[in-house]
């Protein structure tokens, strides 16, 4: 098991562009194993690649987490190619500490991309399955939960997010399972 490091807001390559992956390898399978040993021991139910510090469109989501690989999706340059209804969720988020917030967004995706067996795959996704999916997928365009907000809330968290450093330089925690 080998968990990953998961950069924090506001670490700029976070709200950098993640380019294509070109060669599906042991590199990448190897790279979302880790990420999905590292979303578990942080009690989340997505990561993408950006969070760990890889500039590269890949992904995973399990939004059952309690029974851990039943749900699990691992997605390579993931592709929203429809999308419809409409859904608003309090998202929360690995790389966002302490924050949470109602975005609204498409209830159904179906999501294109490529498996780590190097096949064309397709995902249809509801509810929370798709919120996460679109979620993860922002991360890979450089946007961030704290992008669907207004302005002012969001210097808000930034003024919050500097005056709660603990004296390690570490944002404090609150245990809750994060998108």
């Amino acid at each position: 098991m080998s968990i990953l490091e998961v950069r924090k807001f506001p670490d700029p390559i976070l709200s950098e562009h993640a380019t294509e992956v070109r060669k599906i390898d042991g590199r990448i399978a190897g790279l979302l194993n880790s990420m999905v040993d590292t979303m578990y021991v942080a009690r989340g139910i997505g990561l993408a690649a950006p969070q760990v510090g890889v500039l590269e469109r890949a992904l995973v989501v399990d939004t059952d987490p309690d029974n851990r690989g039943r749900k699990l999706i691992k997605i390579i340059n993931p592709v929203i190619v429809e999308a419809s209804g409409e859904i608003s969720y309090e998202e929360g988020c690995l790389s966002i500490v302490n924050f949470t917030a109602e975005v609204e967004r498409a209830q159904r995706v179906l999501v294109r991309g490529w498996s780590v067996d190097q096949k064309e795959i397709e995902i249809e996704a509801e509810n929370l399955e798709a919120v996460c999916l679109q979620h993860e997928i922002d991360h890979l365009e450089g946007k961030l939960l704290t992008d669907h907000i207004s302005r002012l809330k969001r210097e808000m968290y930034r003024k919050r997010l500097k005056r709660g450093f603990k004296a390690n330089g570490a944002p404090a925690g609150d245990g809750s399972p994060r998108i």
